[in-house]
């Protein structure tokens, strides 16, 4: 059952980001636009590829989960897909299914990683996956504690050729990604687990906010 608590709205959302960690106030403006971005890019039928290394890989698959299944609401299915699934198979949809963001974490391809890592580069392993993958009006979602990790560096450059949109989180200082994106949130934060630390609430604030807009009420 939905808690009653849950936010509403996206302004719920990010209110109580702020609410909880009064130091995320310093990118408020970078945490609202990374929601704008990413509402207007599902919307439109697009999808997100995030990407990282170590704990920001974990957080990739993290941020995927939260996207690909309800999070904080009950999320429908979309009316559409109910009557074309009574019609192709006879019978009622399986109550258990969900309305989804359409979201692929890519440090979750182990074959085809190991696999270019090996024969071409390991630098270009999230830069392969996204010239494959992303799409106009995509968006790739680059974490990095530093904001210049190479093979992150390497997917945002193709994303943009791609014509894709780039959000990442980083920590507070100046990068190769805070050039390279159309929405950095630099994380008042310079210590790599610090940082870390305050990367979580953050995405669970662009998670609970994209999913109010979506699937929950007015704002």
């Amino acid at each position: 059952m939905m808690d009653a608590r849950c936010p509403q709205t996206r302004a719920e959302a990010l209110g109580s980001l702020f609410e909880r960690y009064p130091e995320a106030a310093a990118c408020e403006d970078e945490v609202r636009a990374a929601c704008d971005l990413l509402a207007s890019a599902f919307r439109a039928g697009g999808k997100l590829l995030a990407c990282g290394n170590g704990g920001s890989a974990a957080d990739s698959e993290h941020v995927v989960g939260e996207l690909m299944k309800s999070f904080r609401l009950k999320r429908p299915v979309d009316p559409a897909f109910l009557d074309a699934y009574r019609a192709a198979n006879g019978e009622e949809a399986p109550a258990w299914l969900e309305g989804a963001l359409p979201a692929i974490s890519l440090v979750s391809q182990t074959a085809l990683s190991t696999a270019f890592g090996n024969d071409e580069a390991a630098v270009g392993v999230f830069a392969q996956q996204v010239y494959g993958y992303g799409r106009p009006g995509d968006v790739l979602l680059a974490i990095s504690t530093s904001g210049n990790s190479a093979n992150v560096v390497e997917a945002a450059k193709v994303a943009r050729a791609r014509g894709m949109r780039v959000v990442s989180l980083t920590g507070s200082a100046e990068s190769d990604l805070s050039a390279l994106s159309d929405v950095c949130v630099r994380v008042p934060r310079d210590e790599v687990f610090r940082v870390q630390e305050l990367h979580l609430p953050v995405y669970h604030c662009l998670c609970a906010a994209v999913e109010a807009e979506l699937f929950g009420g007015a704002e």
